[in-house]
């Protein structure tokens, strides 16, 4: 029955696009011309055998001219005069409305207009000078390179030239957020809107990630503030990471007045545009119970990678506690993962976003 199911509705879908575009009506005029001139042929040249001139129709209707079939008497070469003219017309009318549909698909898409039907997917939620920089950095990681991403903004167009970026447009609601795909989404990024002061951009967050895990708890859920203090109300809403702008940048700054140097390595290291990178490797059975210093002298010697943290395996809430900085004798369980500097070419080894 399930096959059944799948088969028929392309039929269907498509019999439906027939019918909204007059095809039928099209087809049924070149079918009729294309019978109407073999039988005229026919009727002139007694001789000529009705398939050779169906052949001859069509052929001549679609002005290619192969010449290997060519009316000898008058009125077949009268049909075929008709056949010509008519043949550029209509035929110009079912390939013009054919290509016209394809192109406002295209619009309709460039505009945020066709809903999305991708799974497994970013949500990217707000465009501007932040979420430029995001997209870039995702594309510049060999793991988001290839990675479907689906942007819900209030822009006119997609605002860049990128086929893997599909563009939703709109406010970030319940209605818009289900045109993104978000109930079949492994990532959902929440950035703040700067045409508000700090205090109402927070609490639009806060709503945008209650409305979010009531769509699709599952979901992994970043959530950009302005202010610290509003952290915690983002946590009970269901936000799985909390990202602190201004907060971050004070830290990076207070850190460098005191190490010069520090922020250029930060940079580095949050940038997938530039040297190394911080990434997440999932712990294999086959290691689970060894010590934290064991397997950090083999990423090394090995792989080239530096574990910073261990990442524990989710809890009963579906949490993950970092451990920075670990004692040398720390063990690792399997379904854990470690916070490694790693360069571009190892980042292959990480799961999927929200792993």
């Amino acid at each position: 029955m399930g096959i059944r199911i799948s088969v028929a509705r392309p039929f269907a879908t498509l019999l439906a696009f027939l019918r909204r575009e007059n095809l039928f009506r099209l087809a049924g005029v070149i079918v009729a011309l294309i019978l109407a001139g073999a039988a005229g042929l026919t009727w002139f040249e007694e001789d000529r055998p009705f398939p050779d001139a169906v052949w001859w129709a069509i052929v001549t209707l679609t002005t290619v001219g192969f010449g290997d079939i060519a009316p000898v008497s008058l009125g077949g070469r009268l049909i075929g005069v008709v056949l010509m003219f008519f043949g550029i017309g209509v035929l110009g009318t079912f390939t013009a409305t054919i290509a016209g549909v394809f192109v406002e698909k295209r619009a309709r898409r460039d505009r945020g207009m066709e809903p999305s039907d991708l799974e497994g997917h970013i949500v990217l939620c707000g465009w501007n000078g932040r979420t430029r920089e995001i997209l870039k950095d995702l594309r510049a990681d060999s793991r988001g390179a290839g990675q479907d991403i689906v942007l819900l903004a209030e822009v006119e167009t997609r605002p860049v030239d990128d086929e893997r970026l599909h563009f939703v447009r709109g406010d970030v609601n319940e209605e818009n957020l289900k045109r993104a795909g978000l109930e079949r989404a492994a990532t959902v990024v929440l950035v703040g809107d700067r045409g508000l002061d700090y205090q109402a951009r927070d609490a639009r967050a806060v709503l945008s990630v209650l409305t979010v895990k009531s769509i699709n708890p599952a979901v992994y859920a970043i959530v950009e503030l302005a202010g610290e203090e509003n952290a915690s109300h983002s946590e009970r809403a269901g936000a799985d990471e909390v990202i602190v702008g201004a907060d971050l940048c004070s830290r990076v700054i207070s850190t460098a007045t005191l190490d010069h140097g520090i922020s250029t390595v930060v940079r580095e290291l949050l940038s997938a545009q530039e040297g190394q990178n911080l990434i997440t490797v999932p712990v294999e059975d086959a290691d689970a119970g060894r010590g934290f210093l064991d397997l950090f002298c083999e990423l090394k010697r090995q792989r080239g990678m530096i574990a910073l943290a261990i990442q524990r395996r989710r809890d009963a809430e579906g949490k993950r506690e970092i451990v920075t900085n670990p004692d040398s004798n720390e063990p690792v369980h399997a379904g854990d993962h470690l916070v490694v500097v790693a360069a571009q070419s190892g980042a292959g080894t990480v799961p999927p976003p929200g792993a």
